[in-house]
């Protein structure tokens, strides 16, 4: 997929994360905004992963642990999310170290604890 590609399929992935945030509001559980988010995809004929696990890769080793992405876009786009007052620098590494494991170009970090969710949205690049 190339840079406009993404680019607007990440349009899809913000517009969607807005319309389940101005359906639902904050203060849910975060599976309950993952299953809101997945359903929106699907009624916008997005195709997804949810839980998509990864094999943990080191120095060219399968270890015996995966890693899991809450939703992979499009087999493109990360998305982690959260229901946390304040989005720690531990949640901005976690998406980061995704990218690179899964070989991705594009992550979003969306924290849906907030009262705007333009504060919630944080999007990530790796070798874009």
């Amino acid at each position: 997929m190339n840079r406009e590609e993404l680019n607007s399929l990440s349009k899809i992935v913000v517009d969607s994360a807005f319309s389940v945030h101005k359906e639902m509001g904050p203060g849910l559980l975060e599976s309950i905004y993952e299953l809101c988010l997945i359903k929106e995809f699907k009624l916008r004929g997005v195709n997804i992963r949810s839980q998509y696990s990864i094999p943990l890769m080191y120095k060219g080793y399968e270890l015996s642990k995966d890693f899991r992405i809450d939703i992979l876009v499009e087999d493109e786009i990360i998305i982690e999310l959260k229901t946390v007052e304040f989005v720690l620098p531990v949640h901005k590494a976690q998406i980061i170290s995704y990218l690179k494991l899964a070989d991705k170009r594009l992550g979003f970090l969306i924290n849906f604890n907030v009262p705007v969710l333009k504060e919630g949205i944080q999007r990530f690049v790796n070798n874009f």
